[in-house]
């Protein structure tokens, strides 16, 4: 069968006698379908149907050949011959393949290996699948395969295909093409179906890979074989509402896939052709393409070749056909004769430049091993086909403006990728245009494109996008399928970097609700020149004022009984103890500072002790003289040789003053922020720590000491009715209690910049009710009525 080959076939387009010969691999035949059969038959490809274009892409590597031996400058004196099979399908085509393996159409594989393959390179195959059959026959030898259509990522891989290059760009370019597509047009739900064999599956891979971690979901995906259920699939695709669907498939698998989706009506989709059928010549005219939708694709940019036209009508004139007398070798009969030159002219040009191209890097390759010169090749080397595979990787050279060239994984480094549209017309009109070398450009004119329906941009997407200031709440496990859900105030969404979640503003900033960013919060205090800052400390400075008068009077009137029954001395500590008291009140006001937080507090609790214990000793002394000392009169002598006011209120100061070293010591005031009321403003104060016991004990202390105050002189309420003293005692603590009362309430209900004030105006309140119910009285007898500052009216009390 093999030694068939041996004989010459006259006048037949699948030979050619040449110094050099290359091999050629089209499938000019289509054999979709392995035929099982229970006896073992001859096969005959050209009883498979026949495709056109690729019957094209024959004629393609024969014309370049003849231009090849008929040019001066590339090869001179040196032709070039072929022999091409007919690779109908990748099961059926070991003789073809064993013969250009061969010398002599004979394998002797128990003998050593020798490089005696016949064939300098081959051009070929046209799909990944065939290409996989047959390259690792090829690799072996080192015989360069030069595929003008095999586009699947494996072969990339130099250590499985050393020998491997090709001229088409490979899947991951024309995913990557797909990819900037979806973006642009800003489709993020699609659908991808894919030829179920090596290079459907390679682009489906890639592009899965692709879209992973953007905003494209893949809503569906299938596999498509001859046994595809496409009215079952076509139903699932509208059952998820996807708009746009990917066909990465053979050009025989689109057919059936466009042809079931006009029967099956489907419409308003947007289709993406992948370059193996984008330039398709027959299906743009069919009857009901339009209702489908609108169809965009990515192709090879349709190069015109110079001369082709020329060479077709020329070989169609001779009529050069098989001889059906004599007997050729399988998969080399094309029965052809009814084609005309226009059928051929006119067929889809999709690969034709990678043809053309791939048989000239053969050729400049050998131009190189021959040390071709001007005029005249060294025909004396003895060429090897791995000689040209080394000549074919360094390849370097002008073709219809574009360089030639091949990067270290054998991939093409030249050439572009286009974008077409299938207009009313039934033509692929280019829209735009995808660069990979030397820069990367890609650019796509929308307003060539007639869409479907409105003539708007149709959408694909599972879920709208989420209004601003909205998160997204996925639902399922595509990120494109959501709901939405309002940023909460404090918060915002930044869609950029992650529209999943809202992100809480820092403490210094505030944001309302449905926000995209945080605004800075201000700062609010107290100013200095603040009204009610004003008001507060010329009170506090009145209140000095008053102590130091009041303090002269007394100190003048020392020796009366209103002064005496008042305290004698005493009354001139509490009065210096109430002025500075009065140093606290104007540290509420400006920026917090430590020193102004300390300041704030320490003042006002030392020294207010004393003013409280000096009230208990005078409320004891009270109800002790009336009451106590009538039963106890010892605890009265006691009271009276010990000093025992002076001693409680020292031990009191003492007291209060080692429990704010040691609490300022561990945890002095600190001015702080409160954030937790205010969404968009701060509002600065001093923060004690009341968590720590010497610091919750100062305050304590006070309330101990004002509740023994109360309890003494509320004792004293059945005194002799003219004797105040008890019951004025009594009053002002009743103001104190009511006081710090007012000023609990407000705060739990206000927690603006003015409850600092109020808080300054509680401690001045605190001192007035002293000042002004205890004091006041007594310097209105001294001034105003004197008479009764005497001796006799006391005594007749």
């Amino acid at each position: 069968f093999l030694h068939a080959e041996t004989e010459s076939i006259a006048n037949s387009e699948f030979n050619l006698q040449g110094d050099y010969l290359l091999g050629g691999l089209f499938d000019i035949h289509y054999a979709s379908v392995a035929h099982y059969r229970n006896i073992p038959e001859a096969v005959i490809c050209s009883s498979n149907p026949f495709t056109l274009s690729s019957y094209r892409r024959f004629q393609m590597m024969r014309f370049s050949i003849e231009e090849i031996n008929n040019s001066t400058s590339l090869l001179p004196n040196v032709t070039l011959g072929y022999e091409i099979f007919d690779h109908c399908s990748d099961t059926k085509n070991f003789p073809g393949i064993f013969s250009l393996m061969s010398v002599v159409g004979s394998i002797q594989p128990w003998k050593e290996s020798v490089n005696f393959s016949k064939v300098i390179a081959v051009v070929g195959t046209y799909t990944s699948t065939a290409t996989l059959t047959v390259a690792p026959l090829f690799m072996k030898d080192l015989v360069p395969l030069i595929s003008y259509g095999a586009a699947s990522s494996v072969f990339s891989r130099k250590k499985n295909f050393p020998s491997f290059l090709r001229t088409v760009h490979p899947n991951k370019d024309v995913i990557k093409m797909i990819f900037e597509i979806l973006q642009r047009f800003k489709w993020t739900w699609v659908t991808f179906l894919y030829a179920d064999d090596d290079y459907g599956r390679d682009g489906y891979d890639l592009f899965v890979k692709m879209i992973r971690n953007t905003e494209i979901c893949l809503g569906y995906s299938k596999g498509l074989n001859t046994d595809t259920d496409y009215p079952k699939m076509f139903k699932q695709i509208i059952d998820f509402r996807v708009n746009v669907i990917i066909v990465f498939t053979a050009e025989w698998t689109a057919e059936a896939v466009i042809n079931s989706a006009i029967q099956q009506n489907v419409t308003k989709k947007v289709w993406i052709a992948a370059d193996a059928w984008s330039l398709h010549k027959e299906l743009p005219k069919k009857t009901g393409i339009r209702n489908i939708g609108t169809v965009l694709g990515v192709a090879e940019p349709k190069t015109t070749i110079p001369g082709f036209s020329d060479f077709i009508y020329s070989f169609k004139a001779q009529n050069q056909c098989e001889n059906p007398e004599q007997d050729p070798f399988c998969n080399q009969m094309c029965n052809c004769s009814s084609l005309s030159a226009e059928d051929i002219i006119t067929a889809d040009p999709s690969f034709n430049f990678p043809v053309y191209s791939a048989v000239y890097a053969v050729a400049h390759a050998l131009h190189a091993v021959l040390q071709c010169g001007a005029g005249s090749c060294n025909k004396s080397i003895k060429v090897y086909p791995h000689m040209v595979l080394h000549e074919l990787r360094r390849s370097s050279f002008t073709l219809l403006n574009q360089t030639v060239q091949f990067d270290d994984n054998g991939d093409p480094k030249f050439g572009s990728v286009a974008i077409v549209f299938w207009n009313s017309s039934g033509n692929a009109e280019e829209v735009g245009f995808f660069s990979f070398y030397p820069t990367f450009k890609f650019f796509i004119s929308s307003s060539k494109i007639k869409w479907h329906g409105d003539e708007k941009v149709p959408e694909s997407v599972c879920s709208q996008a989420c209004p601003e200031g909205f998160a997204k709440i996925q639902e399922g496990i595509h990120t494109c399928c959501f709901s939405c859900t309002i940023c909460p105030n404090g918060t915002y969404i930044n869609s950029t970097e992650d529209p999943y979640n809202c992100i809480n503003c820092k403490e210094t900033e505030w944001s309302t609700e449905g926000s995209t960013s945080c605004t800075i919060r201000l700062l609010e205090y107290i100013p200095f020149t603040d009204t009610a800052a004003v008001v507060i400390m010329v009170g506090a400075l009145v209140l000095v004022a008053l102590t130091v008068v009041m303090s002269v009077l007394f100190a003048l009137n020392y020796n009366t009984p209103v002064v005496r029954s008042a305290g004698g001395p005493m009354c001139f500590l509490i009065l210096g103890c109430l002025s500075l008291c009065s140093l606290s009140v104007f540290f509420y006001f400006g920026e917090p500072t430590e020193t102004y937080c300390t300041l704030r507090f320490l003042p006002f609790l030392l020294f207010y002790t004393v003013c409280l214990a000096c009230f208990v000793v005078r409320s004891f002394q009270i109800v002790c003289i009336f009451k106590i000392s009538a039963k106890f009169p010892k605890l009265l002598s006691y009271w009276t040789k010990y000093h025992g006011h002076w001693l409680i209120i020292t031990v009191a100061f003492f007291i209060q003053a080692l429990l704010l070293i040691t609490g300022y010591s561990i945890a002095p005031p600190k001015p702080y922020s409160d954030t937790f009321w205010y969404s968009d403003i701060i509002v600065l104060g001093c923060d004690l720590d009341l968590n720590l016991k010497a610091t919750s004990s100062s305050f304590i202390l006070l309330s101990v000491l004002c509740f023994l105050s109360f309890m003494f002189s509320y004792m004293g309420k059945n005194l002799p009715k003219n004797y105040n003293e008890a019951k004025t005692i009594t009053f002002c603590l009743l103001l104190l209690i009511l006081t710090w009362i007012t000023f609990a309430t407000v705060s739990m209900l206000y927690h603006g910049k003015y409850i600092h004030a109020m808080n300054a105006l509680a401690i001045l309140s605190s001192l007035y009710s002293f000042l002004l119910w205890y004091f006041f009285p007594k310097c209105y007898i001294i001034i105003f009525q004197p008479k009764k500052n005497t001796q006799q009216h006391f005594q007749g009390l």
